[in-house]
């Protein structure tokens, strides 16, 4: 059955993979975009789907009735999927990682219940974030293996004194509590499901002119990995839990179109990968990067003995949700980051093969 979504974030990373995703399965799809300079490169992006993507225009997501017009449509919108929420460290200042998480999700689920009562199911994209402590030790005698079940301890108070890593850290779980409360209190006519992924990574699905336009994890891979030489130090690890952007874009499918997803919350994780791991997989599977990717120590695991992990068999039963393998994540991204570099200019996607099951 083909749907009609309202996707917001359409020309991010994750969102544009989304929007390939749910174009391709021949749903109908509004892109909410930031100003129309966005949405003419969203189209030039997606240029043969006709009547099957609109767009609606919405500069400031906090604002009281923000999405009051673009939740209106004919045909009616049936699914909503929420994916924009900051991801750039800056200074922090007027709270600018928690105001467009926490009152941009609001004001789309008050302007949903209020102009678009069609809508039977809004899928939000949170973190891991949300679910991770980052204060506890990185490994200890018990592996920490996190669920469901689990928010981190952050606090309103200690987000706003704190650093950037703690103000995203609360963003998103404040963001993914004030949803459920709404759905709560307010009884929409909708459900909601919320994705929770740890690192996001994987080739890009829009375009960008150059490797100063990567979003933050691609960056991380392009600066810490390509963009140096063998005998560098081997960078620290990142965070060492990660999905594949393709896989994660397929869970929101999912979660908008099982209803076994109903008033969920998944996590969505692919794995544990360490920093020599990246670099084992970059430096065996494309001969340029033998001389430009840290060689660290070969075959070596450097995550601790009991780093924590996060567990995604709730989504493997309920959405029937597979994960692709390392080499397939990262050596697919490194190809492609090195194309970007190389031609500095936009580059054409190749669709991979992937068809849902």
């Amino acid at each position: 059955m083909t749907r009609r979504v309202l996707l917001t974030g359409a020309n991010g990373f994750v969102g544009s993979h989304i929007l390939d995703k749910l174009l391709s399965l021949g749903h109908s799809v509004r892109a909410i975009i930031r100003s129309q300079s966005k949405a003419e490169q969203v189209l030039s992006d997606f240029p043969n789907y006709g009547s099957q993507l609109d767009f609606g225009i919405v500069s400031d997501i906090t604002s009281p009735g923000a999405f009051d017009k673009v939740v209106q449509s004919t045909p009616p919108f049936d699914t909503v999927i929420r994916t924009a929420s900051p991801f750039l460290y800056r200074v922090i200042s007027d709270r600018e990682f928690l105001d467009p998480a926490i009152k941009g999700t609001l004001e789309i689920l008050k302007s949903t219940k209020a102009h678009s009562p069609s809508v039977k199911r809004v899928v939000i994209t949170s973190s891991c974030a949300a679910v991770i402590d980052f204060s506890a030790p990185a490994a200890s005698n018990l592996k920490k293996v996190y669920t469901e079940d689990d928010w981190n301890p952050m606090t309103w108070e200690s987000a706003l004194i704190g650093t950037q890593n703690n103000a995203y850290q609360a963003s998103k779980k404040f963001a993914e509590l004030s949803a459920r409360e709404f759905v709560e209190n307010e009884k929409p006519n909708f459900f909601l499901v919320t994705l929770n992924p740890p690192m996001v990574y994987g080739p890009i699905r829009h375009s960008v002119k150059s490797v100063k336009e990567l979003n933050q994890s691609n960056s991380r891979i392009y600066e810490l990995f390509i963009n140096s030489k063998k005998d560098a130090d081997l960078p620290p690890n990142g965070l060492d839990t990660y999905v594949d952007v393709r896989d994660f874009a397929i869970a929101h499918i999912k979660a908008a179109t099982f209803a076994e997803a109903l008033g969920q919350r998944f996590i969505i994780c692919g794995g544990q990968i360490s920093s020599q791991n990246i670099s084992d997989l970059l430096r065996k599977n494309i001969p340029q990067l033998e001389e430009q990717t840290p060689e660290g120590t070969l075959g070596k695991n450097f995550l601790p003995e009991n780093a924590f992990d996060c567990n995604s068999a709730k989504a493997e039963k309920l959405l029937g949700l597979t994960f692709r393998s390392k080499e397939e994540t990262f050596v697919d991204l490194a190809k492609q980051l090195l194309e970007i570099e190389k031609s500095n200019r936009n580059f054409p996607y190749v669709k991979d093969s992937f068809q849902m099951v």
